[in-house]
């Protein structure tokens, strides 16, 4: 009998406790500790994989994003983890057709297919976080896809392996006639159902009946009456099958043209059944997307920077469509607006519609929308947890039924409950916040849903589950809503794909009439930062540590974890826990911050880590600090001579010898820093630069330490700093230095790491210094590293009042914003390179100046690309030489996009960040300083 470990490696075996807990939640309310966690690379694992769970008697699950609301991907078993090794594409057809394995994130999907001017059909809120994996396997739709195009009927090919361990493309035509030879019981098993519903003229009926607006509850029947082949049959109930019928190792989708023209708009209405009423209109006018959202969920949102006032003046009757037209061109878009705007004079508008075609201004409306389930649970009351249900009925019914829904959020007392969905399908979603922590709540719970479920089903005949999948909340309802002879067909299908029934076990069917309430998440109180988040985990692309310890969703987890643990007074694995969590969640942090600008509630798990690096401190750590903060100077000179005699070293007894000796000595002190030879010789102390006659403009560099301590580049006659000087030089503009500029920095070394003194101490000093150098304020200030430059603008918290009066008054660049701004206007190349491949760091993404970065390139190469999976290097200042394995991890991706061409240059805004993007690709990387300077 083979174990696990003679399966996989060992790397790619998790089953410490920290690993188990960390992967025991989803983006649902329920909760399973799986026995281990496994990261298969190929198929031949995956059929071995299946093997051991049927010897061993064991359930295997399979994951891939895990932004699943029903419970779907989370077990007791063995847990599967596709979400990295599973992630190739290939557009094919001139991107008409895409090849996807599970572990590709669908915005993914649809940024490759982008030039083509086509996408994907299911468009799920969670697309920039659900991988293909669950995209299929929950029949995802979405706002705009409505059933037409969801995962069912955009699916052209599937490959799959059954729990048998045998495999079948539909792709291959021979796989027709081994289906049949090989699994005999599965393809006549599946014959049998098929002649018994089309001799079923009632089930007949009844199943195109359901299908008519969206429904995934239960198995796929509708394959039964739209195939004839029982390989073909069987592949299609492989969608919104919930990973319960067998593994889909890959999958051919049919794209959809991407239209170009959008105009957006929120309409606002006097009550819901006024809504309501718009609908049909509006899908009539040829609305692409309506999305309904009652003045609830308005609520959640009002407060948000940004939003229409006018929101928080609604009466509370009001509610809202959000409203999208498309079109492939503006003469045909405006011909649409302006046809809807004629007519809706005939609604009970609250306000006349105003419609935008601005991306930016769409996409905040967007963002909106797609953030509301995360937003409820931001403010829900703490220790409860957020429930999501979806559900569908007949458009013409729609007013009625959520009039219906509210009075049973009254009866059962939700107060805080608020509804909102793809109008334009009759598909809402209702999120309830709702305690697990005495019976008695359990109970209203129950009851509530059971009440739900009459008024579905028995007064509407809708769906219970239109789009996120039976899971386990909806199980043992499914009879309820087919009916005993269609859940007959469905249990048979479950035995006939899987005889042991170990493959996603208690998912769709499910014979406990209490599932739903079975396994309940808890969401204990921990820290405030992370309080209200709900565990969606849009945040976990962003994360540069997650496919090497954690993400920040797993981190709040595991404090949640913590918290429990020491609640119920379970020491030994507290403490275990916590010491594994001292590596995995705060050492391997890079606090860079992506995870807030993904997060539809900003939640910077960050300022989590760096607050509870504060709180470990010893008081000694942080008077070392405050020394170094008081002392930066001398520090800084200590730092340069240190790097002068590392270069000697190596140059004298071989270019490895410092590598070989940090290594030993990083074998003792885990968090010693380990050598690169990428570093140089430190660069010479800037000069005072030259006041030029003629100037157009003034500006205070502030050179980081960043360049004063590695600005030399190989290969360049001139540093970083010397680059810059020689760019205000050629585009006329005069710049002073801050007096003794080599004791300042922006403090990023102290707050990074939680020394919150030395950290202030630095931060007053540098502004003081800057306000003297800018005469006031007169000049703005300038800085040459990204990451600097938002520390800088973000120092506001812990100046003193006085600083703070100066803050507000000093205008603060990046080198990109200068360019952007003040040379590239007038400057015309004398040069251009061909094509260049560039890295936004993190810090230009938090800033939202990204754009001008890619402006500035434009400018001086004639083609520019950012690879797709570019993301942060995790350098984070020093993290990357005090764990390469974090940056080599978060690099990986983005490294094999940038090998796979051949690029004039290589550019980005960091040294450190360069320094990470050179040693994952072997390219050098440089300040985008230079290209300008070359260019000029």
């Amino acid at each position: 009998m083979q174990t696990l470990a003679e399966i996989l490696p060992q790397e790619r075996i998790l089953s410490r406790l920290i690993d188990r807990m960390a992967f025991a939640s989803d983006a649902g309310f329920y909760h399973l500790v799986p026995r281990a966690i496994v990261r298969p690379v190929n198929e031949k694992e995956i059929i071995a994989l299946f093997g051991y769970s049927q010897s061993n008697n064991i359930p295997l699950v399979f994951r891939t994003g895990g932004t699943s609301l029903s419970g779907q991907s989370i077990t007791n078993g063995i847990l599967v983890d596709l979400s990295q090794h599973w992630g190739k594409i290939n557009i094919e057809k001139e991107g008409e057709e895409v090849r996807v394995q599970p572990g590709i994130i669908g915005a993914k999907v649809n940024n490759y297919l982008l030039r083509y001017g086509r996408k994907i059909g299911p468009d799920p809120s969670s697309i920039s976080a659900a991988m293909m994996g669950g995209i299929l396997s929950n029949n995802a739709s979405g706002m705009c896809c409505g059933t037409q195009f969801n995962s069912y009927h955009t699916m052209r090919h599937i490959r799959f392996i059954l729990p048998c361990g045998n495999s079948y493309s539909t792709a291959h035509q021979p796989d027709y006639g081994r289906f049949e030879k090989d699994e005999s019981a599965l393809y006549e098993g599946l014959s049998t159902i098929r002649r018994n519903i089309q001799a079923n003229q009632a089930l007949s009926r009844k199943i195109r009946n359901k299908y008519k607006i969206k429904n995934t509850i239960g198995y796929a029947l509708n394959a039964f009456l739209d195939y004839e082949h029982p390989l073909d049959i069987f592949s299609h109930l492989l969608i919104g099958a919930e990973g319960t019928l067998a593994f889909i190792a890959e999958a051919v989708m049919e794209t959809i043209p991407d239209l170009p023209f959008k105009s957006t708009a929120m309409l606002y209405f006097t009550d819901i059944r006024a809504a309501c009423a718009a609908i049909e209109p509006l899908s009539a006018a040829g609305a692409a997307m309506v999305e309904l959202m009652d003045r609830a969920s308005l609520r959640a949102v009002e407060g948000i920077a940004g939003i229409d006032p006018f929101i928080s003046q609604l009466p509370q009757s009001a509610s809202a469509l959000l409203v999208e037209f498309q079109a492939g061109n503006l003469v045909e878009l405006t011909a649409m607006v302006d046809g809807f705007l004629q007519s809706c004079t005939e609604f009970s508008l609250l306000k006349f519609p105003s419609f935008t075609t601005a991306e930016k201004e769409r996409n905040f409306l967007w963002k909106i929308r797609k953030g509301l389930f995360p937003s409820v649970g931001a403010v829900r009351k703490k220790g409860t947890t957020v429930i999501l249900e979806d559900i569908a009925f007949p458009v013409p019914n729609l007013g009625d039924a959520i009039a219906d829904l509210q009075v049973l959020f009254e009866t059962y007392k939700y107060p805080d409950a608020i509804i909102f969905g793809h109008a334009r399908d009759g598909n809402i979603h209702f999120v309830v916040t709702q305690a697990f922590d005495t019976p008695a709540e359990v109970e209203r719970y129950d009851a509530f849903i059971r009440e739900v479920v009459d008024l579905v089903v028995k007064k509407y005949d809708g769906s219970l589950k239109a789009e996120h999948g039976t899971g386990r909340n909806m199980s043992p309802f499914v009879e309820t809503e087919w009916g005993g002879e269609a859940y007959a067909i469905m249990k048979m299908v479950k035995q006939l794909a899987d005889p042991r029934g170990l493959l996603n076990p208690g998912v769709i069917i499910n014979e406990n009439p209490q599932a739903h309430i079975t396994d309940l998440k808890d969401l204990p109180e921990v820290e405030a930062e992370v309080d209200k988040c709900i565990e969606c985990g849009y945040c976990e692309p962003n994360c540069p540590s997650r496919d090497f310890t954690t993400s920040p969703r797993r981190r709040i987890v595991l404090r949640r974890a913590l918290a429990k643990m020491k609640l119920t007074g379970k020491r030994s694995e507290y403490k275990e826990l916590l010491h594994q969590f001292t590596y995995d969640g705060l050492d391997t942090c890079a606090v860079d911050g992506l995870c807030a600008t993904s997060c539809p509630v900003d939640i910077n798990t960050g300022d989590l880590v760096k607050r509870l690096r504060q709180e470990s401190h010893a008081p000694l750590a942080n008077a070392i600090a405050v020394f170094a903060a008081r002392n930066f100077g001398t520090i800084a000179a200590l730092v340069r001579g240190l790097l002068k005699t590392g270069i000697l070293v190596n140059k004298v007894t071989g270019r490895n010898t410092m590598l070989h000796l940090t290594r030993l000595v990083k074998k003792v002190q885990q968090r010693f820093p380990l050598w690169s030879n990428l570093l140089l010789s430190p660069p010479h102390a800037i000069q005072t630069p030259v006041t030029q006659p003629a100037c157009t403009s003034t500006i205070v560099y502030f050179p980081s330490c960043i360049s004063r301590v590695m600005g030399n580049y190989a290969g360049k006659a001139k540093n970083s700093m010397e680059t810059f000087l020689s760019v205000c030089h050629k585009s006329k503009v005069n710049v002073l230095l801050p007096q003794q500029v080599n004791d300042i920095c922006c403090s990023q070394l102290f707050s990074s790491k939680g020394y919150q003194d030395a950290h202030r101490i630095k931060a007053n000093e540098v502004i003081e210094a800057l306000w003297t150098a800018t005469g006031s304020g007169k000049w703005p200030v300038v800085l040459d590293v990204s990451s600097c430059t938002y520390t800088l603008k973000h120092l506001e918290p812990v100046l003193n009042a006085e600083n703070r009066t100066r803050f507000k008054q000093i205008t603060i660049w990046d080198a990109v914003e200068f360019i952007y701004h003040q040379v590239i206007p007038s400057a015309i190349p004398k040069t251009k390179k061909r094509d260049i491949v560039l890295h936004p760091v993190c810090s230009l993404e938090k800033m939202n100046i990204s754009y001008m970065l890619r402006s500035v390139a434009s400018h001086f190469a004639d083609q520019v690309t950012v690879p797709l999976s570019a993301g942060c290097c995790g350098m984070a200042g020093d993290r990357g030489f005090i764990v390469p394995g974090l940056t080599a991890s978060a690099t990986h991706a983005e490294a094999a996009e940038v090998c796979a061409a051949s690029y004039d240059g290589h550019y980005s805004t960091t040294k450190t960040c360069e320094l990470a993007l050179t040693q994952a690709t072997g390219r050098n990387y440089e300040s985008i300083l230079y290209l300008v300077d070359e260019c000029l």
